[in-house]
């Protein structure tokens, strides 16, 4: 009988983003499941912050501190991994962005900023963490989307485009790296408060808008989208290739 503990022992996570909202969340929580964890972000100060607590959990932890849209970044960071931890079993793409903004008035490097990070850069992350998983014959990737990739929304033109695009791409390499025994699956949660959506909020209407179009009546947390990451990083979902787990309480359904 398998042991129903959602166990990641010794498994080597790398986190991007893993320092914001949803990223942190999923750290703590991977964390907590027995990972050893490599963090990367931008913000260097915040990684050390996020790696002395690990550390004094006594989690096995590095981190570094790195722009993914830069050429190569992603080749850097994954030999960063694989010489500090050794291998690489699962990726958890949290690094994006956002920029609400009419579409007519959108311009090109906005719209670049956004595909760049959101898009771009996760094909990147993905497909150096997919080399080295294909060597192993194993690996769970597991792709930050949202609700945007799945049904409109105002003011994120770029934003949906990049969502689309990464539920595309994940079910495009779910499928191609089927058969090196790699899942790759995707999170597509609704609005998540953390300090990335709190000036959002900020116009009542719009925030009016958000609650009323979601039938449980509350905005996802953070641990929200963790728990649905760690299930699909698990065993319990070895079955799983190509899907894009809606976490978004019910808005989807409509």
């Amino acid at each position: 009988m398998k042991n129903l503990t959602f166990s990641l022992s010794g498994k080597v996570t790398l986190v991007s983003g893993a320092a914001g909202g949803i990223g942190s969340s999923v750290v703590e929580l991977f964390a907590a499941a027995g990972a050893k964890i490599f963090l990367s972000g931008l913000q260097e100060n915040k990684l050390i912050t996020l790696a002395d607590s690990l550390s004094k959990n006594n989690v096995p932890n590095d981190y570094k501190a790195i722009d993914i849209t830069l050429p190569d970044a992603a080749t850097d960071l994954v030999g960063s991994v694989i010489d500090s931890m050794g291998g690489i079993d699962i990726l958890v793409n949290c690094a994006g962005i956002n920029r609400p903004q009419n579409a007519e008035e959108v311009t090109e490097k906005t719209w670049d900023n956004v595909l760049d990070i959101n898009l771009k850069a996760m094909f990147f992350l993905c497909q150096a963490a997919g080399r080295e998983m294909i060597k192993r014959k194993r690996g769970k990737i597991v792709n930050i989307s949202s609700q945007a990739g799945i049904v409109a929304l105002p003011l994120r033109a770029a934003y949906c485009s990049s969502k689309g695009g990464v539920n595309q791409l994940t079910r495009a390499l779910a499928y191609e790296w089927a058969k090196y025994n790699i899942n790759v699956n995707a999170v597509a949660p609704t609005f998540v408060r953390t300090p990335f959506t709190r000036n959002m909020f900020a116009d009542k209407q719009f925030e009016k808008f958000v609650m009323d179009s979601i039938p449980l009546g509350r905005m996802a947390q953070p641990e929200d989208v963790a728990y649905a990451a760690l299930f699909l990083a698990s065993e319990f979902t070895d079955m799983v290739t190509g899907h894009i787990l809606s976490v978004d309480g019910g808005w989807t359904i409509k």
